[in-house]
């Protein structure tokens, strides 16, 4: 039965063309005809009840499987009428009896008026829609991608749902695309019953008057209503169909089903309603109009808008009473003067937050839970990914207003310094300027907070525009979002505590209690994790792999290094973490070191206060770092994050000589990276 169920579509199909082929009794023709206008109607309630065209996706399909279906049962039932003397089952003969009322004539008509208003307005309509879809779905691809990776980098969506928004953006492509060719076969099914019912017509007629001997008036009698009735039975699922094929291409921009949408936009206007049945009543005045239609119709209009409007109005009332409510509430709290003046309550003020988030005055809206605001639960999931994919857990961040800075902007603290400020239009998006746009879009020029690109601040009505043209739209809170994410990241080497090492060291002790009571603090002391940890994070390297962090920094340190060796002994124990981290599709881009540079630089290194350094010479260390300025703008045509390969005697010097420069780069040793892949120079830096 299960496997019968997975091929019912294979059968479908060959039951199809045996109906091009085999006759069928009146018997089947009508059981088909009844199946045909079953799926039909199916087909229209499920895009009615769809809330995205993609919950349907199978629609191009099967309507290219429906058409067959109904052209197979045209040919069934036309071979029936034509050698059967215009018998071809109940359901044709009913339908042709129902319409015809007596009256071939009017029944010719409203036919040829069912099958222009599929094939004019419908077809025609539901296939311009199609092509437009499919043409913006396509430009817009693009521009939808980038802003799944400005989500993701921002911690709003997950790596699991960026994967899931990308298919999505791919599906919806392929959907309409399939759509704009699908619609082309619902216009040719249209002429094909035309031309199919003139063949049952003039073909019965000939046949009934040449072979059978019958009259005129027989003829037209007989072939008349098996042609109606036929051409009905076809047409009238083929408008259903016609009809959920407008239907799914037209709801890019509805939120629910169609039936909700209907429901809730209709009754959000009750003054329209009321003024719909006050017009009606009005025509009461105009002689001949029937008066009790009207009046039942305009009354009811009325009555249904002023309940509506009450209703409304006391939802209004509810939640102006709750906003007095609270802000009676808020009242009551003491003023600061009194809140002062207990002493304990001034230790409160000298502490400080590990990191702090001013806004301005018109931000407050996108930060405040109780005004709708969605800023902490995007927090959250940032966090949450943060810690999945770096192993340290970002701590609370307080966030407040402030009267010291502009309406529109916000400022970063962390340790309670400024790091980092920005400013944010609310009504607009963000536009970030692709690299060659294929048009212009008018909007106020600015740059992006965290990544410095140039953009633009433009109206929400030009937001489609702008990603057909292919620009990266962005809402203001996610701007402000990606900012504050990208900030932690730089500067979370600051954010490690003692205290918060303490706890990483706890939770190690529910996976490997063995290890963590043998190395800490006896071998490893936690200050000398935390400046371990802190180490990696500053270059950006994961501490998720804590168990070999201080498995590696417990035998190293035993053997008597130096912190800085123990560091360098920790990043190669986890090169599969870096080698991932930095690696593209099996592929690594790099720069690196000619071998005459490396050797001076080894000749070069002295002993100071502050630790090993390199001492090149002055000319020497700008022609370096001006040559490696331009070799690392070949990283930003490639979209990927600068690198610097060099011997692991060298590294962490070269990574202080270079940091203070390019804070952004990434030094690596040869022992850092695993064999599996390949490394591509696509650039050295020579003396």
């Amino acid at each position: 039965m299960k496997r019968l169920l997975n091929n019912a579509v294979s059968l479908f199909m060959i039951t199809i063309v045996l109906l091009l082929i085999i006759p069928l009794s009146p018997f089947l023709l009508d059981v088909m005809i009844i199946i045909n206008i079953a799926i039909s109607m199916i087909i229209l309630l499920i895009s009615m009840n769809i809330r995205s065209p993609l919950e349907f996706s199978i629609f191009p399909s099967l309507l290219l499987v429906t058409t067959l279906f109904r052209l197979g049962i045209n040919v069934s039932s036309t071979r029936n009428i034509l050698t059967n003397q215009g018998e071809a089952g109940n359901v044709i003969r009913a339908f042709g009896d129902f319409v015809l009322q007596g009256n071939p004539i009017v029944g010719f008509i409203i036919f040829i008026i069912i099958l222009l208003v599929q094939f004019i307005v419908i077809n025609k309509g539901a296939e311009r829609v199609a092509e437009v879809a499919a043409r913006f779905t396509l430009d817009a691809m693009p521009g939808k991608q980038m802003a799944v990776d400005a989500d993701l980098s921002s911690g709003l969506i997950t790596e699991e749902q960026a994967r899931k928004r990308r298919s999505d953006i791919q599906r919806e492509a392929d959907f309409y695309g399939a759509m704009d060719g699908a619609t082309k076969i619902v216009k040719g099914d249209a002429i094909m019953s035309l031309l199919i019912a003139l063949v049952n017509l003039v073909g019965g007629s000939a046949i009934g008057m040449l072979q059978n001997g019958m009259s005129l008036t027989e003829v037209l009698s007989v072939y008349s209503i098996a042609t109606i009735g036929d051409g009905l039975v076809s047409q009238i699922p083929a408008l259903l169909i016609s009809t959920a094929t407008g239907m799914i291409v037209t709801r890019s921009v509805s939120e629910g089903s169609l039936n909700e949408d209907v429901s809730h936009q209709f009754l959000a206007q009750p003054r329209a309603i009321m003024i719909a049945g006050l017009v009606l009543l009005v025509l009461l005045f105009v002689p001949g109009m029937p008066r009790p239609q009207l009046l039942i119709l305009g009354g009811g209009l009325i009555f249904v808008g002023y309940r509506l409007s009450k209703k409304i109005t006391e939802a209004a009332g509810q939640a102006e009473a709750e906003q007095a409510k609270a802000l009676a509430e808020a009242q009551e709290e003491p003023t600061q003067e009194e809140y002062y003046k207990d002493i304990n309550n001034v230790y409160s003020l000298i502490g400080v937050e590990p990191i702090e988030m001013e806004f301005g005055y018109s931000l407050i809206p996108l930060v405040d839970e109780g005004s709708g605001g969605k800023m902490m639960n995007r927090i959250v999931i940032f966090r949450r990914q943060y810690a999945q994919e770096m192993g340290l857990v970002i701590p609370s961040i307080r966030l407040r207003d402030s009267s010291a800075l502009n309406t529109n902007q916000y400022r970063i603290r962390i340790r309670g310094e400024e790091v980092a400020r920005g400013e944010i239009l609310v009504d607009y998006y963000l536009a970030l300027e692709p690299s060659d746009p294929s048009g212009e879009i008018d909007g106020i020029e600015t740059i992006e907070p965290a990544y410095g690109i140039p953009s633009k601040w433009i109206l929400p009505e030009n937001k489609e525009m702008a990603e057909i043209y292919g620009y990266t739209v962005i809402d203001p809170l996610s701007v402000m979002v990606t900012h504050l994410s990208e900030t932690i990241r730089r500067h979370a080497s600051e954010l490690l505590s003692r205290q918060e090492t303490v706890q990483l060291v706890e939770s190690l002790k529910k996976t490997a209690p063995e290890l963590t009571q043998d190395s800490v603090p006896s071998i490893v002391s936690y200050s000398m994790l935390q400046k371990i940890l802190v180490s990696l994070l500053r270059e950006n390297i994961p501490v998720k792999d804590l168990e070999t962090i201080l498995e590696t920094a417990a035998d190293s340190t035993a053997a008597g290094n130096d912190i800085n060796t123990v560091v360098e002994n920790v990043r190669i124990a986890l090169k599969r973490t870096i080698t991932r981290k930095f690696c593209y599709e099996g592929q690594m881009s790099v720069l690196t070191l000619d071998a005459d540079l490396e050797r001076m630089m080894v000749e070069n290194l002295v002993k100071g206060e502050s630790g090993v350094q390199i001492a090149l010479q002055p000319d020497t260390a700008q022609k370096m770092i001006t040559q490696l300025g331009e070799e690392m703008k070949k990283f930003t045509e490639l979209s990927r994050e600068p690198i610097l390969l060099t011997s692991q005697v060298l590294r962490v010097y070269v990574y202080r000589l270079l940091e203070p420069i390019y804070p952004d780069i990434n030094v690596l040793s040869f022992q850092e990276v695993t064999n599996n892949i390949q490394i591509q120079v696509i650039g050295n830096i020579s003396a």
